[in-house]
Parts: structure tokens; C-alpha cells; sequence
């Protein structure tokens, strides 16, 4: 695409972000920071972008992020209006996962030793939970929560110094995201589905949660998750041979990312669903070709009408938030950040996040045309009626089975 092309639509999405910043000079530092966000600057650090900018000191940016009068969670929101734009389409998820921010002291916003995800291992870090959104036209971030441990929600000094609203009361991972899920359903954002990893799938609340507000779901489960009594893993272990048949989770770096796929209808819940019930609930195992020892267990709420395919699809959407925090780390400096205080974190993950919903509509733009719509396998329903589920068969190897006797 043209330089100007770039320009032209980097300049619309200014003037629709530009109406949240009351005063000329906040909205100028605003399309500077962004600017340097999107520029070949090194570390994208305050000085870093000041030069980018052509600013003498970083001074008029760090007001920008401290001090100045604007509303990110307004942003957010022209933020997700742009999205649905841009990238909006009937088929489209919303990913939930947070990612860790490493950091040195003790004075920035949330900051403990905890688990990071992105390090693997146990750090001094903040953690910030994120929404993505992902359709077949793109992906990318569109909400933010930062987790506040009880080590700060309970030391109000200290939250007092990070400029911590004092109405924030520490609140668990999972219901930052069910806060956030709400947020996308108010919004323009055209989805149905929701997908999340195990820290967020194993927990009975936030699925019922989406069950109640109509939305469908696959979400990542440890083996040892209970499906009716029994372990999931044990319960997929009884799956018969022409179960798993061999599916796309979709296109990726090197080409459609294939594992051999498990789907098993579970029986309705009349305390939930009562005798006419209006969505099927399923568990679902991905198994490694190359490393069949490889299992990781899902569980599913979906339409009636919904296939295997399309539990597939959802279930393949979950490495895109991963992308995403790849794309806007190294991108748009979303990890690259100066500020310690609470406000300063929300600023300026909101504008990192703008940089990057940015790059996502460039590259819509750029392949928009020529786009071919994958189809998503249908199922053929188990003849076995051994189990209390209700196994979803592999058609070729069905008719290999028929064949060969």
C-alpha cells in the first residue's frame, strides 16, 4: 500500500481520536506519541520518542501520560468502534488472556512477584488482562485491565501514591475479563463467541456467566477438569479410533496448522437448560500428529447447529491473542513503557493499542481483495451409544472402517 494510503487513514483515525483530547496541544502530543509508537524508533522509551518527534525534551509526552485531561477508557471505546470497522464480521471471537510486563522496584501500579506467562517463570512484574478481537479479516487488542493483587488493594497508602482510584477493590483476573466481555457486548463489535485459555476455562463461573449472556464459547481446560464425575482426560481417552479426525485450527506461519481433533456431545443440564435446551455442550481434545502423547482438553457451548469444524475454528483463534501481544510488544511498544502510576499505564497501553489496531487495518486493507472464505468440516454423529456422551465420527475414517469389513 502507498505511503500516502498510510498517511491518509492514519489521519482519520486521528481526527476519531482526536475528539476525546479537549485541548490542542494534548491532541498534537497524542499523534506524536502514536507516531513514535508506529515509527522505526529503537526502544520507543519517553527521550526515544521525543527525538522521533522532534521534541526537545520528553517532558510534553510524559504530561501527556501523567498529567493531561483525557479519558482512555473513552478511547478504548473509539478504539473498538474503529475495530469493528475495520475488522468486524458475523464470525467473529473475542479472546481473553493477559500477559506480564516485567519490571524493576516496587512503586509501579500492581507490581509483585507473580507468575508471568510471557516469562514463564515467576517475576516482578504487572499483569494487565486483555480482550482481543479476531475475524477473518484480522485481529487485534481492544481492551485493557490492569490486575491490582491484594498485596496493593489492601495497603491504600499505596495505591494512594500509584494514584489508584480508591473505589478499586482488588478483583480476581477472571472478573476483569467478564467485565470486559460486557464491555464488548455494549459495544459495536459484531461476535458470538468467546475463547480462552485454561486459567479462565476451568473456572465454572465465567462459563456460566457466558452461557447467560447468550454468548457461545471453547475454552482451554486442564485434564484434570471434571466433565459430569469423570476427569475430562480419562473421558477422552475412551474416544473410539474414527473420533479424531484431522482438522485445521487454521492458517499460520508455515501453512494450516493440522492436529487430530476429539468432539463429544455432552448430555443437557435440565437445572441450566430445562427440557427444550437451546445450545449443545461439548468437550473437544487437540491432539499433536507428530506427538500424539500431546493432549489439550476444551469445553464447548455452541449453537445447536454448530460442527466440529467450527469448534475448531474458535479453538484455533486463541493463538492470535498471542500475536497480538507479540505484534504490539515489538511493533507498538506496548511493553515499553516509563510509567509507574495507575492512570500512566492506562494511557498508554490505550494509545499502544490504538498503534496496533492501526497496523491490523492496514494489513485488512493491503489483502481485502482476493480473500478466500475457508469452509469449516461438517460432523457425522456417533452410532456408539456406549458412553454418556455422544461422539462426533471422522467421515473418511468411517467409510475406511465400512470398507475394509
Amino acid at each position: 500500500m502507498p505511503v500516502s494510503a498510510w498517511g491518509h487513514e492514519l489521519e482519520n483515525l486521528f481526527l476519531k481520536a482526536g475528539a476525546r483530547f479537549g485541548r490542542v496541544e494534548p491532541r498534537r502530543r497524542m499523534r506524536d506519541y502514536v507516531r513514535g509508537l508506529l515509527g522505526p524508533v529503537g526502544r520507543k522509551n519517553g527521550w526515544q520518542l521525543a527525538e522521533y518527534a522532534g521534541h526537545a525534551t520528553p517532558d510534553g509526552l510524559q504530561y501527556l501520560l501523567a498529567r493531561s485531561r483525557w479519558d482512555a477508557d473513552r478511547l478504548r471505546d473509539d478504539l473498538q468502534t474503529y475495530a469493528a470497522e475495520q475488522l468486524g464480521a458475523p464470525e467473529g471471537v473475542l479472546i481473553i488472556d493477559d500477559t506480564g510486563f516485567v519490571k524493576k522496584g516496587i512503586t509501579s501500579a500492581g507490581v509483585q512477584r507473580q507468575y508471568s506467562g510471557t516469562a514463564g517463570r515467576t517475576e516482578n512484574c504487572q499483569i494487565g488482562v486483555f480482550a482481543a478481537y479476531a475475524t477473518s479479516r484480522g485481529h487485534a487488542l481492544v481492551d485493557r485491565e490492569l490486575y491490582l493483587p491484594t498485596s496493593w488493594t489492601n495497603d491504600r497508602e499505596r495505591c494512594r501514591a500509584a494514584r489508584i482510584p480508591d473505589e478499586r477493590d482488588f478483583t480476581t483476573k477472571n472478573d476483569l475479563a467478564r467485565t470486559m466481555v460486557l464491555r464488548a457486548q455494549a459495544s459495536t463489535l459484531d461476535f458470538s463467541w468467546v475463547t480462552a485459555d485454561s486459567a479462565y476455562g476451568q473456572d465454572s463461573r465465567f462459563r456460566r456467566f457466558l452461557e447467560d449472556t447468550q454468548l457461545s464459547y471453547v475454552v482451554a481446560v486442564p485434564k484434570s477438569q471434571q466433565v459430569h464425575g469423570p476427569r475430562i482426560d480419562h473421558l477422552i481417552a475412551q474416544a473410539p479410533p474414527e473420533a479424531w479426525q484431522r482438522l485445521s485450527a487454521g492458517p499460520g506461519a508455515k501453512g494450516e496448522r493440522l492436529y487430530d481433533w476429539a468432539a463429544a456431545r455432552l448430555p443437557s443440564v435440565w437445572e441450566f437448560d430445562g427440557g427444550e435446551p437451546t445450545r449443545q455442550r461439548w468437550m473437544l481434545a487437540r491432539r499433536r500428529i507428530n506427538k500424539p502423547d500431546e493432549i489439550a482438553y476444551y469445553l464447548a457451548c455452541a449453537p445447536l447447529e454448530a460442527t466440529v469444524g467450527d469448534l475448531v475454528r474458535v479453538a484455533g483463534c486463541r493463538w492470535k491473542v498471542e500475536e497480538c501481544f507479540q505484534s504490539a510488544k515489538n511493533e507498538c511498544g506496548l511493553d515499553r513503557y516509563e510509567v509507574r502510576r495507575y492512570i500512566g499505564w492506562y494511557r498508554h497501553i490505550t494509545l499502544a493499542m490504538l498503534a496496533h489496531i492501526f497496523l491490523a487495518a492496514m494489513a485488512v486493507q493491503e489483502r481485502e481483495k482476493g480473500v478466500v472464505r475457508p469452509t469449516h468440516p461438517t460432523s457425522w454423529t456417533s452410532p456408539r451409544q456406549k458412553s454418556v456422551v455422544c461422539w462426533q465420527l471422522n467421515p473418511t475414517a468411517v467409510l475406511h472402517h465400512a470398507y475394509m469389513r
